[in-house]
This record gives C-alpha cells, sequence and structure tokens, in this order.
C-alpha cells in the first residue's frame, strides 16, 4: 500500500520536474555508488568536439555533488520551483518549458565554456528560480525564518548565502544572466513598443510534448504551502 502511495505521488509530478529531478537523483548515486565518476560527466569542450563524448552537455546540469547539505539545498530548490513553474506559468505548456530548459542550457553553455565552470547544474536551478520569482513578484518569502522579502529577490538572497558558505558567486550571476535574458525576451521585450517575439517554440518540439488533453487527476503544488521547511516559503500579498 505504501509503494503505491508513493507511486502515485511520483508520478503525481508533472513530466519535465519528474523527468529532470530524476535523472539527477539517479546520477548522483551513480557516483556514490562508484557506477560512474565525476570525471565522466564534467563539461569539457575539447573532449566533446575532439573525443565526440557528447554526453557532457547534458551530464554536467544533472550532478550537483556528493550527497550532503549542499546536494539536498539545491534538490529541494530544484524540485519546488521548476513543479510551480511547470503547474503555473508552464500549465499546458509542456513543450514551452522543454523549449525554455534547451534555451537556458544553451547559453549556459556558451557562457560556461568562457568561465571554465564544469558543472552547471546549479546555475540552473538558480535560473528557474528566478523566471520563478519574476513571474511572482507580489509573493512574500520567508528564507529559514530569517529574512522576509518578496519574490524577486529571492535569487539575490541565495546569492549571497552561497557568499556565506564560501561558495563562488559565478554560478549564481551565471543562473541569474540567464534567467533574465530568458524573461526578458519571452515576457518584457514582446510588450514593449516595436518589441516582438523572439522566442518561439519549434513546431517539432510542440510535437512530441504538447498534449491536447489535460490529465482530469492532475493536482498542482499549491504556491502557499504551511509548515514545513522555510526555504523560500511564499505567500501572496493580500491572501
Amino acid at each position: 500500500m505504501a509503494y503505491q502511495t508513493l507511486q502515485q505521488e511520483y508520478l503525481q509530478i508533472p513530466v519535465v520536474t519528474r523527468a529532470y529531478t530524476t535523472a539527477c537523483v539517479l546520477t548522483t548515486a551513480a557516483v556514490q555508488l562508484e557506477i560512474i565518476t565525476p570525471f565522466q560527466l564534467y563539461f569539457n569542450p575539447d573532449l566533446i568536439l575532439r573525443n565526440y563524448q557528447v554526453w557532457r552537455l547534458i551530464t554536467n546540469f544533472l550532478f550537483f555533488g556528493p550527497v550532503g547539505f549542499n546536494f539536498l539545498f539545491n534538490m529541494i530548490f530544484l524540485y519546488r520551483y521548476c513543479r510551480m513553474l511547470e503547474e503555473g506559468s508552464f500549465r499546458g505548456r509542456t513543450a514551452d518549458f522543454v523549449f525554455m530548459f534547451l534555451f537556458g542550457g544553451l547559453l549556459m553553455t556558451i557562457f560556461g565554456t568562457f568561465v571554465s565552470l564544469v558543472f552547471l547544474g546549479q546555475a540552473f536551478t538558480i535560473m528557474l528560480v528566478y523566471v520563478w520569482s519574476r513571474r511572482n513578484p507580489n509573493v512574500r518569502m520567508n528564507f529559514f525564518g530569517l529574512l522576509n522579502f518578496q519574490a524577486p529577490f529571492l535569487p539575490w538572497v541565495l546569492m549571497g548565502f552561497s557568499l556565506l558558505l564560501g561558495n563562488s558567486i559565478i554560478v549564481d550571476l551565471l543562473g541569474i544572466a540567464v534567467g533574465h535574458v530568458y524573461f526578458f525576451l519571452e515576457d518584457v521585450f514582446p510588450n514593449q513598443p516595436g518589441g516582438g517575439r523572439w522566442l518561439k517554440t519549434p513546431s517539432i518540439i510542440k510535437m512530441l510534448f504538447d498534449t491536447p488533453e489535460e490529465d482530469a487527476n492532475y493536482n498542482p503544488l499549491p504556491e502557499e504551502r504551511p509548515g514545513g521547511f522555510a526555504w523560500g516559503e511564499g505567500q501572496r500579498l493580500g491572501g
């Protein structure tokens, strides 16, 4: 019974969030079990171009380091904000969500080459957080019960937290930059005088990922979640 309940809950997770978080967890588990090593996963343009190790274009987004606080912290934020995006502004638009993944991943790969980053998963998480925060500007956040602020400040709070932990903020800045490029091209520029929509999901992606009907038993993750951890807990103003 417990297994069936767990399976049902797992299948309730929207498809893109489910696929990405599962891939991240399985990749980390494989490294922990020494089935593979991080040296087989990291981003290396020379190995990709000369040795045709093209899987590195994907695997560098799947490994968040060994199991520990940093891994759990990243997984919580990745799962939460990826799911809220998919169930919120991208609900019924799976192809557009996949295209955002591809667009963000491409920009990060290009920029990551110049700043010598070998794993881009954390930057990708920050990108998701940034896009969600800009699309939900009236949500008030509580971070570890210490800070209260509105959603658009969340990526910067996370960057400050990384700085306190002694981590490089290059990763956070990359995620914020790519998230802002996507948000500007998708949400800001099309609404400006003389603006237009530059980001258009290719028809082949729409054909592969968009479905005409929505599951009647689909239960979105609520914006307000009482109790539990307060790492980015949100509540709408006036609610």
